[in-house]
């Protein structure tokens, strides 16, 4: 059975929820997954491939998943990468594909990424936190797709699957 880290950075959880999702997929798609935050994750030694999450804040990804991303690269070399970003707090994310933001392309492009994916984000009206709450006055809501998330590691499954055939 192909084992999958999901390792994930998330500031107010909806991005957690996210790679749990992820998580759930790639197990019904029959790959053994753990899902976990990137900061708790010390080596790679017991997974075959990786998918790494992060929350975008201010067009950044979060600072655990970039650290995650530069502790681990050698070890990420000799696997395969997806990535994904989740924070639009708006629908654009369900209806069109959104590039990664410049720095995640650039941690892609190192990490050999066999692909990303922009998710919706979520933002509670009570966010804590001088911009968050700011933000929250205008543009809170739950804009994640769960089925858009299945798909995605579904597809991520049927390439584990056809490559160790």
């Amino acid at each position: 059975m192909i084992r999958v880290l999901v390792a994930y950075a998330s500031e107010r959880g909806g991005t957690a929820e996210i790679a749990d999702w992820v998580g759930d997929a790639l197990r019904q798609a029959g790959a053994d997954a753990d899902v976990r935050p990137a900061g708790d994750v010390t080596d790679l030694d017991e997974y075959d491939a990786v998918v790494l999450g992060g929350a975008l804040y201010e067009g950044r990804w979060h600072r655990d998943a970039r650290r995650f991303a530069r502790h681990h690269a050698d070890e990420l070399e000799h696997r395969p990468v997806w990535l994904f970003s989740s924070g639009p707090l708006d629908d654009t994310a369900r209806e069109h594909v959104i590039d990664p933001v410049p720095g995640v392309a650039k941690i892609a492009g190192r990490l050999h990424a066999r692909g990303h994916a922009t998710f919706g984000g979520r933002l509670a009206p009570d966010a804590k936190g001088f911009l968050a709450s700011r933000i929250a006055k205008r543009m809170s809501g739950d804009h994640r797709d769960r089925d858009q998330v299945a798909e995605w590691a579904a597809g991520i499954a049927r390439e584990l699957r056809k490559a160790t055939v």
